[in-house]
């Protein structure tokens, strides 16, 4: 047992990265899929001993490397969430790389997945969320709660699409950009500036280039990154 959680010995292990808010609605997707048995949280220092609905937190990032090793059958996730920057998530998903650790991906009992899609290593995509046939999804993305990725659209690594964010049929996002809430992508679309930020309720209606802080209806420039 771990807490009030049974474990089933034939799920495959799973190591969380990072024990806020994300990491709770990562916990209940990776609970309803019914593929995985959560071995354990891994956060601060100060977090050791405590537990995220349960769990238990073994460790820090600092520990990778020896659960990679001995545990290889073990998957990890990052669960640290992304609202201004990926920076962050990338740097944890170097450290899980150095340590030849192997990234889960993680889809909701109720988020639909067209056989048609692909989805990088890493990424988790939350319940209601839908990616449909043709679209193309990066490595340590999120597709967040009800959130839409529409046939053949391309959604780069390290991605956050926010909930209730649409990207309509052929867009193209590029690495590291949040979407933010309730945001939408007008058909064929591109954003192809890396890292970019979409504020909530935004209506993107034409390709934006400059890297930067967008926001309104139409989608314009904010502030420059």
């Amino acid at each position: 047992m771990i807490g009030m959680h049974k474990v089933d010995s034939t799920l495959q292990p799973l190591i969380l990265i990072g024990g806020g808010g994300h990491c709770k609605s990562v916990i209940e997707a990776a609970e309803s899929s019914g593929q995985w048995k959560i071995a354990g949280i891994l956060d601060t220092a100060d977090k050791v001993g405590t537990t995220v609905l349960g769990y238990p937190v073994i460790g820090t990032d600092n520990d990778i490397p020896a659960l990679a090793a001995a545990q290889p059958d073990t998957r990890f996730i990052i669960t640290v969430g992304h609202i201004k920057t990926a920076e962050i998530r990338r740097r944890i998903a170097a450290r899980v790389m150095d340590a030849n650790g192997e990234f889960a991906t993680i889809v909701a009992s109720t988020a639909h997945v067209s056989r048609h899609a692909l989805l990088g290593a890493g990424t988790v995509v939350l319940h209601g969320a839908m990616v449909n046939a043709g679209a193309t999804i990066g490595e340590g993305c999120i597709i967040n709660t009800l959130a839409n990725i529409e046939h053949d659209a391309t959604v780069g690594d390290y991605c956050h699409i926010s909930t209730g964010a649409m990207v309509n049929g052929d867009c193209r996002i590029a690495p590291g950009v949040f979407l933010g809430s309730q945001s939408v992508l007008l058909n064929g679309i591109s954003i192809s500036a890396p890292d970019s930020i979409i504020a909530a309720g935004s209506f993107v209606r034409k390709t934006l280039k400059e890297p930067g802080i967008y926001a309104g209806n139409p989608a314009i420039l904010m502030k420059r990154l």
